[in-house]
């Protein structure tokens, strides 16, 4: 085996090239949890409580990630150090990137999490489009009305500019 081999085995504990690992033995991790606690196979009501939960299984996975990538960059970056190999500083360039991608989703899940606290709060009160619904001749009717308003209205200020404030209906 050469001297970059080695320094992989080392740093990830394997003592030869052939050694099998038991997986019988295996467990997961004991701070391990589901994203959203059921009981009896039963679906939560509130669905406010859904998002936190899940905000926050979210939250500590990326942190996790985040690192165990920075572990692995570490012990990579001291792999390509010590063996001068090009690919070894390849990967270290492309795991930088995928943790910095991590990072970036971490700020995303953040952005997210305060979109879905304020949708319930948030409403549109400007009227953008707005649909008559009646004959031509009842919108014809409307017009007509407001227009001989307007046209009172603005009669009714150009007499009271001009000093002859009169009553005119």
């Amino acid at each position: 085996m050469t001297k970059l081999e080695d320094s992989v085995n080392e740093i990830l504990g394997l003592e030869g090239q052939n050694k099998v690992v038991d997986k019988s033995n295996l467990e997961p991790p004991k701070s391990f949890q589901p994203p959203v606690p059921r009981k009896n196979g039963e679906v939560p009501l509130k669905v406010e409580k859904d998002i936190n939960t899940d905000y926050d299984y979210s939250r500590e996975s990326y942190y996790s990630i985040i690192e165990k990538g920075q572990e692995a960059i570490q012990g990579i970056l001291d792999i390509a150090k010590e063996g001068q190999h090009p690919r070894a500083y390849e990967v270290v360039g492309q795991l930088i990137g995928q943790v910095g991608t991590t990072v970036d989703k971490l700020q995303d899940l953040q952005k997210k999490f305060k979109d879905l606290k304020e949708l319930p709060n948030r409403t549109n009160a400007n009227i953008k489009n707005a649909l008559f619904v009646g004959s031509t001749a009842e919108l014809q009717k409307m017009l007509n009305k407001q227009t001989m308003e307007t046209k009172k209205e603005k009669r009714n200020e150009n007499e009271t500019i001009d000093g002859k404030a009169k009553d005119t209906e």
